[in-house]
């Protein structure tokens, strides 16, 4: 990821913005808002199927240790999915930037694989019944998908190709053609996906 002021454009809107991808520092460490956006969006998932856990015949304690332990997985999986599918032999010439997950570099599908695992594992230790689990979790993670995706915003990444819309969005990152902003697309896809979940 750079470090670039990014001037994002909406051109049909008459929109422009500065944005950074660096929220603050400390010290030497650069905290970005994508990582800000991901917490963000990881809390208010639990939060809602903590909520909501009763509905499910779920135990909300046992609930929030598989919530930490498809926070824990998750992180792994999304590192290991960006490390396994990163174009070259970046990853196999350096294994140690493997570990340099503060540079950046994970994957949703990844975290999503890994989330699951380490849920499913730790549900069946604690007795938990796997079926309702998930269908809670897919629930929460429409909340997490929906706002995590503007960390993508952030970063001027995860966009489509050129086009004429009037949302059209252009930037540093996007070279300055018009594109289509895909982060907004999952997002507000996802947005209406937990609506539908949440009330069937």
């Amino acid at each position: 990821m750079n470090n670039t002021l990014y001037i994002v454009g909406f051109p049909g809107l008459g929109i422009n913005i500065k944005i950074d991808p660096i929220a603050f520092t400390v010290g030497s460490i650069k905290v970005r808002w994508y990582g800000i956006i991901i917490a963000i969006g990881f809390l208010l998932s639990f939060i809602y199927v903590y909520m909501r856990a009763k509905d499910f015949g779920i135990n909300r304690e046992k609930l929030t240790d598989i919530a930490i332990s498809c926070m824990i997985c998750g992180i792994i999986g999304a590192r290991i999915y960006y490390v396994i599918f990163y174009p070259g032999d970046f990853y196999r010439l350096n294994p140690v930037e493997i570990f340099n997950i503060h540079k950046g570099g994970i994957a949703i599908y990844g975290g999503i694989i890994g989330g699951a695992i380490g849920g499913v594992i730790l549900a069946g230790l604690k007795n938990v019944k796997i079926l309702p689990l998930l269908d809670l979790l897919s629930i929460g993670l429409m909340i997490g998908q929906s706002i995590g995706r503007w960390g993508n915003f952030f970063n001027q990444e995860a966009f489509g190709g050129e086009t004429s819309l009037p949302w059209g969005m252009t930037s540093e990152g996007t070279q300055n053609k018009i594109v289509h902003p895909c982060f907004l697309y999952e997002s507000l896809w996802c947005l209406v996906g937990f609506l539908i979940l949440h009330v069937l």
